[in-house]
């Protein structure tokens, strides 16, 4: 009989996979980190980006995912002021979960019109 290697109880606290489907889980996340693996974005590009989203739940997820130290908000003193959000380390580290969600969607979803070689 094989060893079971997964925790019996799957809870935030002490279930890695919990832990990253609460982050990765909330709608939009995904892509929004997606948006930001090309670079530093603006709000309004991140908005555009993800069509459908309103404004306010951008702005929550945003302060969520800075809580969460996946992103950095940057802001530069120019007239007008200018804010950007770009990933830190730990995000740019969810970069190969979205990947393989790409590839997934492509070879299972018919979902190809993102492909990239």
């Amino acid at each position: 009989m094989a060893t079971r290697t997964m925790l019996q109880v799957h809870e935030t606290e002490t279930c890695s996979v919990a832990a990253c489907a609460e982050i990765v889980g909330a709608k939009w996340t995904v892509l929004i980190v997606h948006e930001l693996s090309e670079g530093p974005r603006r709000f309004t590009q991140i908005e555009h980006a993800c069509a459908g989203i309103s404004p306010r739940t951008l702005a929550e997820r945003l302060r969520g995912l800075e809580g969460e130290e996946i992103v950095v908000r940057r802001s530069y003193a120019e007239s007008p002021p200018r804010v950007e959000y770009e990933l830190t380390d730990k995000g740019a580290a969810l970069l190969p979960l979205i990947e393989e969600m790409r590839r997934f969607g492509h070879e299972w979803l018919g979902c190809g019109v993102h492909d990239h070689p």
